[in-house]
């Protein structure tokens, strides 16, 4: 059990981001432990694959290459990572908590008898004191997540099972490139059908249709922000017209979701979406530890609020005391005017 491994999901030929995150998270993990950093790719041709993940501190990249295996299928990729793993046994593995890792996630570690950690923020080396035990279990894994709708954060350790498990949130971990672009390490191509059968692939897909995602706020460099002081999904209406004039998008806290103000796919924080952009617009939230963990590493922070006391102001760069009507309306003028 000499090294962390990491599934790096593949949408096309490209590795999404929160694989990417997970690997400059698994170089740091790996380099505590004094193990090595391993990714697998399993799909169809996947020879753009290695200069991907390289970068950030993969040691060793395995690949399963078959047309057969894309696009995603459940069977066929538990099959390969369920055998797969048994033979590397890693002491981590690590998946997205995106559609396809809380689908792939679970079905592996139950095959496994392994236990898996959901929807991770955050992930540390760290000791476990087992008092039943009368013993130290040294370097776990801390599997940090969420709990009971965010107000507590759990830590949770597996500290004889292996591997240990966790899907993780996307955009909880900073992209970190340790590496030169052009540099090549290790790469295994495995033969697929020494770890699938013919009864692994009694699904397919006949019919792909892809809708596109409604906003772009995980990415977006400009996001106005708006919690349950906004006060109306009439309001909110000025945070869209701001966020057009500003080229940004639009997120929310969790109240203001709850509340009907905007849709759950623009929620910011714990429970949601974590989000780094340039400038972040806070308009009518309070400060609620949730939600500043989501947007706490924006590069600037604007509070706009009507209580000068509210806790986020503690964290903005700039705070405008006023209400939401007073002061959007004449944000919005300014900028239509310099446009």
């Amino acid at each position: 059990m000499n090294s962390i491994l990491v599934y790096c999901e593949l949408d096309g030929p490209r590795v999404v981001e929160v694989s990417l995150e997970l690997l400059s998270k698994g170089r740091e993990l790996a380099d505590t432990l004094g193990v090595s950093l391993e990714a697998v790719a399993i799909g169809e041709n996947l020879g753009g694959v290695a200069a991907q993940v390289f970068p950030y501190g993969v040691d060793k990249l395995h690949l399963f290459d078959d047309a057969r295996l894309s696009p995603y299928t459940t069977l066929p990729h538990a099959s390969t990572l369920v055998k797969f793993i048994g033979e590397e046994q890693p002491q981590i593995f690590l998946l997205g908590a995106t559609i396809i890792g809380r689908d792939l996630g679970p079905r592996v570690s139950s095959a496994l008898g392994s236990g898996l950690t959901a929807d991770c923020t955050s992930l540390e080396i760290g000791d476990y004191e087992d008092k039943k035990r009368g013993e130290t279990v040294k370097n776990l894994l801390y599997q940090i997540r969420p709990a009971f709708g965010g107000n507590i954060v759990a830590t949770i350790v597996n500290p004889y099972n292996r591997p240990q498990m966790a899907t993780v949130r996307e955009g909880v971990m900073p992209l970190n490139k340790v590496r030169p672009d052009d540099y090549t390490g290790e790469v295994v191509q495995h033969n697929v059908a020494d770890y699938v059968s013919e009864a692994d692939f009694v699904v397919r897909i006949i019919e792909r249709h892809l809708q596109p995602a409604e906003n772009n706020l995980k990415s977006a460099p400009i996001v106005v922000a708006g919690g349950y002081g906004v006060g109306s999904k009439e309001n909110f209406d000025l945070l869209f017209a701001l966020a057009r004039e500003l080229h940004g998008e639009v997120g929310a806290t969790r109240a203001a979701v709850d509340a009907g103000f905007t849709t759950h796919d623009r929620q910011i924080g714990q429970t949601g979406l974590t989000v780094r952009p340039k400038v972040y617009f806070a308009c009518g939230i309070s400060g609620q530890v949730q939600h500043i963990a989501g947007m706490q590493d924006s590069g600037i922070i604007v509070s706009i609020n009507s209580d000068p006391d509210a806790p986020i102001n503690a964290i903005a760069d700039y705070v405008i005391t006023g209400r939401i009507e007073d002061v959007l309306p004449k944000l919005i003028s300014h900028y239509q005017k310099k446009s």
